[in-house]
């Protein structure tokens, strides 16, 4: 008789949601609003418990990662370069991922005042500018709410392609070394259990 396979939880199911996300996302940039909760979550389990149980866990990124690079073989499973991981590069990333963050409120609070317009674009690497049209064509809000619709999904967007990138290079969760809400959760837990 075989033997049982070991129970899953259903959180372990939630690479599915990082392709639902990009595919919605895709079709209305008004989807790319659901984002904010892998950035959320995080931060409120760090907060609350004091541990990267999210990113253990419950990160559909880093479990898309496993799937891709483990399960279908698309990762050469080589260690990554010990700068990756390194504190100045992982804080250096967090730093300049929390730029571009802040550009992109920006640009969203100009399209808010009436001193911008709305660019449906979708920006790359934070430089390659793709058409991205299709995906908006008015709604009952207003555009800064799609503006930062488009801003957020190229984040995402850019920071996942970054992470295939690396697991297709070296091991398949390697941008969990630097993933900048990583980082952030992990300063969070060293400030939360240093209190106690």
């Amino acid at each position: 008789m075989a033997k049982n396979k070991m129970k899953r939880h259903w959180y372990e199911y939630l690479w599915i949601w990082s392709i639902v996300y990009f595919a919605l996302g895709f079709f209305n940039i008004l989807f790319a609003w659901l984002g904010m909760i892998d950035f959320i979550l995080p931060l409120i389990f760090a907060i609350v418990g004091g541990n990267k149980w999210f990113c253990n866990h419950m990160c559909g990124r880093g479990q898309l990662f496993w799937v891709l690079g483990r399960n279908m073989k698309c990762s050469r499973g080589k260690a990554a370069p010990a700068w990756l991981s390194s504190k100045w590069f992982r804080y250096g990333f967090l730093i300049f991922f929390l730029t571009m963050f802040g550009t992109m409120v920006f640009q969203t609070y100009l399209v808010f005042s009436g001193a911008g317009t709305l660019r449906k674009a979708i920006k790359l690497f934070w430089t390659f500018k793709v058409p991205w049209q299709w995906a908006y064509n008015g709604s009952l809000f207003p555009d800064w709410v799609a503006q930062f619709g488009f801003g957020f999904y190229s984040l995402m967007l850019t920071s996942t392609l970054i992470g295939l990138i690396v697991m297709v290079l070296y091991k398949e969760r390697t941008w969990c070394t630097f993933c900048p809400m990583g980082t952030m959760t992990q300063g969070i837990c060293k400030l939360k259990n240093n209190d106690k």
